[in-house]
Formats: C-alpha cells, sequence, structure tokens
C-alpha cells in the first residue's frame, strides 16, 4: 500500500459513528422488537451491508500491519459478501417499486456497487488501481448515510440539502485527484469514479 494512503483502514472507521446516526431513528431505536417498517429482508440488508463495511475497514488494516495472508482470505470471503449485499437490495427496491416509486438511488447504488468491484478484483494484482476503486466503492455508503442524517436532522425541511452528499463525494474526488497527479501517482481509477458519480448526481436531477 502506498504511504499516503496507509492510515485508509482508520478512516474508514467513520463509517461505524456514521451508520449508526444515521439509521438510528429507522432501525436501531427499534430494537429488539423493531415493529412496524422494518422486516427480514431489512435485517438481511443491514446485516450484509455491516458485513461489507467491516471488511472495507479492515482489509486496508491488515494490509497496513503486513498481515497479507489473512488480506487475500478475506478478499476470497468478499465475492460471498458482496453478492449477498447486492442481492439484498433486491427485497427492497421491489417493496418501493410496488408502493408506486422508482427505486432510483438503490438502483443507481447497485450499479455503481457492481461496476467499481468489477473493476476492484479485475485489478487485484494492481495494488494501486485495486485500492482506489475500493474507496470508490466505500464512496458509495456516503450519500445514503449523510442523506439520511441530512434527512433526519432538517425532519423532512429542505429536501434539496438531500443532495450534499453526492456533491460532497464528487468534491472529495476531484481532491483526491489533484492530490495523486500533484504526487505523481495513478489517479485514473479516480476519473472514473468521478464521472460515474456525476452521472449519478445527473439523473438524481433529471429523477426529481
Amino acid at each position: 500500500m502506498e504511504k499516503q494512503y496507509r492510515n485508509l483502514g482508520f478512516i474508514f472507521l467513520l463509517f461505524i459513528p456514521l451508520t449508526f446516526f444515521g439509521f438510528y431513528k429507522t432501525y436501531f431505536v427499534l430494537a429488539p422488537e423493531f415493529e412496524g417498517t422494518v422486516d427480514i429482508y431489512t435485517h438481511v440488508h443491514a446485516f450484509t451491508a455491516s458485513l461489507w463495511i467491516t471488511l472495507l475497514i479492515v482489509q486496508p488494516l491488515l494490509i497496513r500491519y503486513k498481515n497479507f495472508k489473512l488480506h487475500r482470505i478475506f478478499g476470497k470471503v468478499s465475492y460471498v459478501v458482496f453478492s449477498a449485499l447486492i442481492l439484498s437490495f433486491l427485497p427492497q427496491m421491489v417493496k418501493q417499486y410496488s408502493s408506486g416509486s422508482f427505486p432510483i438511488n438503490a438502483s443507481l447504488d447497485v450499479i455503481l456497487l457492481i461496476l467499481f468491484y468489477v473493476l476492484a478484483m479485475r485489478n487485484k494484482k494492481n495494488v494501486t488501481i485495486h485500492m482506489r476503486y475500493m474507496i470508490a466503492i466505500a464512496l458509495i455508503f456516503v450519500g445514503p448515510t449523510l442523506g439520511r442524517i441530512i434527512y433526519l436532522t432538517l425532519d423532512s425541511v429542505y429536501l434539496r440539502f438531500l443532495e450534499l452528499p453526492y456533491l460532497l463525494v464528487n468534491a472529495l474526488l476531484i481532491g483526491l485527484i489533484f492530490w495523486d497527479k500533484a504526487a505523481k501517482r495513478n489517479y485514473k481509477p479516480y476519473l472514473v469514479a468521478l464521472g460515474c458519480f456525476m452521472i449519478y448526481l445527473a439523473i438524481l436531477y433529471l429523477f426529481k
């Protein structure tokens, strides 16, 4: 792993408090009865997403502490966890579609997850490219997580602020591109990710 990215796993730890606050009112606070809108499919999605985020945190830490063997083992486990994660989206998408609204955010999230994961796995022997596509995957979770925090904090007021997380993701990618370019590192995966997230944001505007 490049020296400048050696603390990546520690940065990904931020997903733990963000996820807790983002899903506190709609999930965690309902424990243990989980009455209301929380069904078995929601539990499955929450569980698989938690496993995936755990892998995102653990994998760069294993590289940082030179435990390459365990990193490779978890890499193989990720095929199963990732497949389960993608499948866990489907019942929620069907439910949303059945209620009369198209699951645009979930659909775009699934498309980007699959795209970035395939690109990351195709370049798993090229650490610089592989790592950057895994970072792009992590950024997909910023939108729904921060979006929920904003929505719950503002009490459904000023819904235009829900686009802020996606603007933040684009800004982060632009910053990473300039940072890598200035240091003459490979920033092309970030360009691909930026293009995809810009299309994502444009589609959200079109579906308003």
